[in-house]
């Protein structure tokens, strides 16, 4: 059987861009390595990711950051109330003169998308969202045209609690390959950022650092990192304990897990480990890759119960009890 594993030096080699990605947003970005980790997570799997936490911690910024950083087209759409699938996908326009429909392109068409406050927008916004996530293409005027390729849409989200704000639907969230939570950060990175900031025109050039074909050979070295079958048990494993914790030990969760997972999850979480592999320069997927990403992959698909919530206990909560008590193969 041939080993189609990569070699360390593939992986060095197409890897290489990732310091100088890190450097480039980190010249504008403090304290956010986590963060900056994850949204390299998502272009590696292609993976959409979301980001939540309060107004003010530079969610919007990481996003335009990483796009400029890479060479692709980016857009920007600011979700509200009153936001129609058409500002977001395109229309037909009428031309009189020629008696002839054409069609005008919606800020969608771009390699990254920034969603901003996506979950400030009504049901039929998120629909069309939804469609060019999951399939890749959109419909106008009864035409179905493609996205470019990569296509990756970053999502901001304020936490529900905030005014003027919506759940999003579950089906929507399960599209989401990542979703990563923004804190406020630590007080010697809140005295970096007042340093940095605090000015009237404050320095924020990032310079590009990688070429859209770069990352589609590191995806293409990604798929090909090795997955023990028990680390892919394993996976199936923490998967199922999100729906059925009963038959993994976890009988007090029943009742605090309302659904869990779905299979898109596993999916996800393979391919999320795979890439954090990569990252740490391996051609071969360990536990540690697995636990390390997991969070982030299962926190939108785990729906605590009324009573879960009466005592205080949050998704992150119920994964990690989770991740804790799965046994190793």
């Amino acid at each position: 059987m041939t080993d189609t594993r990569p070699a360390n030096a593939d992986i060095e080699a197409q890897s290489a861009w990732v310091p100088e990605l890190e450097r480039a947003l980190g010249q504008v970005l403090v304290g956010q390595q986590r963060l900056a980790k994850s949204l390299t997570l998502g272009l590696l799997t292609g993976g959409h990711v979301l980001l939540e936490g309060v107004p003010g911690l530079a969610k919007s910024l990481a996003v335009s950051c990483l796009a400029k950083a890479v060479h692709g087209t980016f857009s920007r759409l600011q979700f509200t109330p009153d936001l129609l699938p058409s500002d977001l996908v395109g229309t037909e326009i009428y031309n009189a003169k020629e008696s002839s429909f054409s069609v005008r392109r919606g800020p969608i068409f771009a390699n990254f998308v920034l969603a901003d406050e996506i979950n400030r927008a009504p049901a039929k916004v998120q629909s069309a969202l939804l469609e060019a996530m999951q399939e890749g293409h959109v419909s106008i005027g009864g035409e179905t045209m493609d996205l470019p390729k990569p296509f990756l849409v970053l999502a901001t989200q304020n936490p529900i609690e905030q005014e003027g704000t919506y759940p999003l639907p579950e089906a929507q969230l399960d599209r989401f390959a990542l979703k990563v939570v923004v804190d406020y950060p630590k007080r010697d990175e809140e005295l970096m950022i007042l340093d940095r900031m605090s000015r009237t025109a404050p320095k924020m050039a990032v310079p590009r650092v990688v070429e859209l074909a770069t990352i589609e050979e590191a995806r293409r070295i990604v798929d090909r990192i090795e997955l023990d079958p028990r680390l892919a048990g394993y996976i199936v494993d923490l998967v199922q304990a999100t729906r059925d914790p009963k038959n993994s030990g976890l009988a007090d969760l029943a009742t605090r897990i309302q659904y869990g997972a779905s299979p898109r999850a596993t999916i996800w979480l393979a391919l999320a480990a795979r890439a954090h592999a990569f990252l740490e320069r391996r051609g071969f997927v360990t536990p540690t890759d697995i636990k390390a990403v997991a969070l982030e992959v299962l926190r939108h698909r785990v729906l605590p119960t009324f009573e879960a919530e009466a005592e205080g206990l949050t998704a992150d909560d119920l994964v990690q009890r989770i991740l804790d008590t799965v046994p190793l193969p």
